[in-house]
């Protein structure tokens, strides 16, 4: 069973997007982190809607689990999509059973190494935005309570996404969306040059990224920015704490602490 403290403390970090200002790529790679820590799956990641209705791979909790669910939303073919167009939760205790089921999908997730998944729809009434993924390495990975956990914190993210949108009436509902994926081309495009410059894989290379821009209390898209247009260089750090992280919210005026 996960750790009380811990979940209390994830649910008030996920409950700080009610309030403006929160850079949403970081908050999403952060319920990623979080759901690995407090749930029996080895991987996460979270696909939204775009205004086209097409999902898209916005976070992910390692470059393994990022292109696999480039191969789902390409295929149209996994359990982020059923879980998105069912409204409803996804699970596949044994991914080698489902061949049949998802034919593009389940050779790619067993050639990675997975050999369970599951997928919750992000939902609010009859409003379904995206879905959250979650393998894992081996088969009956996740028990009911574990999967009452993660549809909760998934139900909690919707809720502080689409506040977020109503928010900021004076902006079409997709534009919100279209900036997080620009947000996220920025991102990959900083992991690589950091990648490069220290001969690292791209995992890594996001870990310094965003432990930069926390030390700095600076948003992670504007330090990507910097990255990319070569007028920051990311340094190892030895003067970065490591504290447990905690999911950001509107702390101050500079970016998430």
């Amino acid at each position: 069973m996960a750790d009380t403290t811990r979940v209390a403390q994830t649910f008030a970090g996920l409950a700080d997007t009610l309030v403006e200002g929160y850079d949403l790529i970081e908050f999403l790679h952060d319920l990623c982190e979080r759901c690995t820590e407090l749930l029996t799956v080895n991987e996460v990641g979270v696909v939204l809607a775009d205004r086209h209705n097409n999902l898209r791979p916005l976070a992910s909790s390692s470059e393994r689990m990022r292109l696999i669910e480039l191969i789902e939303v390409q295929s149209q073919d996994g359990p982020c999509l059923d879980a998105w167009r069912g409204h409803t939760s996804i699970r596949a205790d044994d991914i080698v059973a489902e061949r049949e089921r998802w034919p593009t999908f389940a050779p790619a997730a067993l050639e990675a190494g997975f050999r369970s998944a599951y997928a919750l729809p992000l939902r609010l009434r009859s409003d379904c935005i995206g879905a959250l993924n979650l393998f894992a390495d081996h088969t009956d990975a996740m028990p009911d309570d574990d999967q009452i956990l993660g549809q909760a914190m998934a139900d909690v993210a919707t809720i502080g996404i689409l506040h977020e949108r109503f928010a900021r009436q004076h902006e079409a509902i997709g534009d919100q969306l279209d900036a997080a994926l620009h947000h996220r081309v920025v991102l990959e495009q900083a992991k690589g040059v950091i990648a490069e410059q220290h001969g690292c894989d791209v995992d890594e290379a996001f870990t310094l990224l965003r432990d930069h821009a926390r030390a700095d209390s600076r948003f992670l898209h504007d330090v990507s920015l910097a990255v990319v247009a070569r007028q920051l260089d990311i340094a190892i750090r030895t003067d970065i704490p490591n504290p447990a992280h905690a999911i950001p919210g509107n702390h101050d005026a500079g970016g998430p602490a």
